[in-house]
């Protein structure tokens, strides 16, 4: 029997058999063929006409009516995105293993205060890595160098609840943590993690790969009404003393959402 793969929320994983009427969250596989699904992460709802993008493969489809889709074959590990116009952006990396299988992802509405910084794939780094490095194969596009830095503007609202940075997909992150959770083949060195800086403050640093991740951003750093800053720093590779070699990474779907 085929496995089932459900995404609810930001980084929820299930694995359920083919023939099971209701999965977790209350999502019916039933009479669908184990087609992939885009579905409302509260309602369970199919999604229509919801962008469905592999950047690696420069590859996009839509949704039908059903929220069903189709993304081929994959090879290798490669970032998912998903965007629908009234819901947050959505990454997810999948590898040839989980393309293989029926996905059902649930993506979840946006709010009046969410901000999209990037919606596209962005590379940072000097294109110089090996292929023992988390992101060889994967990466599609060349370094824009080693920094990325937008500004947008913060409603006067936000600071009533809790706001966060949200990291959609990230890849090629080569630290000793990633390297010691067998991210990359990398043997003899490794890089400092990438750097997060909300308005000149540091606020996180990224030690893996993944989906998803959320930084909360002190509510003192923002400042509500006006324009923000939002900086990423490629890390380096701190084995190598005769040059600086940035560590490669890619990001996908780069936002601030309020709760």
């Amino acid at each position: 029997m085929k496995n089932l793969f459900i995404i609810l929320g930001f980084i929820f994983f299930l694995t359920v058999t083919a023939d099971a009427a209701t999965v977790s969250g209350g999502i019916s596989k039933m009479d669908m063929n184990n087609a992939n699904q885009i579905v409302d992460a509260v309602t369970n709802a199919p999604v229509g006409n919801a962008k469905v993008s592999l950047p690696k493969y420069n590859y996009s489809t839509y949704t039908d009516s059903y929220g069903t889709f189709s993304i081929g074959k994959v090879l290798g590990p490669t970032i998912m995105s998903v965007e629908k116009e009234g819901y947050r952006p959505f990454s997810l990396t999948i590898n040839d293993t989980i393309a293989a299988r029926p996905l059902v992802v649930g993506i979840t509405k946006s709010n009046i205060s969410d901000v999209v910084i990037a919606s596209d794939v962005f590379h940072l780094g000097d294109d110089n890595y090996s292929d023992a490095s988390s992101g060889a194969g994967t990466f599609r596009l060349r370094s824009s160098g080693p920094y990325f830095r937008k500004t947008f503007k913060l409603g006067a609202e936000v600071k009533n609840g809790s706001n966060y940075l949200v990291i959609g997909s990230i890849i090629g992150v080569d630290t000793l943590m990633a390297r010691s959770m067998g991210q990359n083949k990398i043997v003899n060195s490794y890089a400092s993690p990438p750097e997060i800086f909300f308005n000149g403050a540091k606020i996180a640093e990224i030690q893996l790969n993944g989906d998803n991740q959320k930084i909360k951003i002190p509510n003192n750093l923002i400042r509500a009404g006006q324009q923000n800053e939002v900086t990423i720093k490629a890390g380096r590779n701190l084995m190598q003393t005769a040059y600086v070699d940035y560590d490669d990474i890619e990001i996908a779907n780069l936002s601030i959402i309020s709760e």
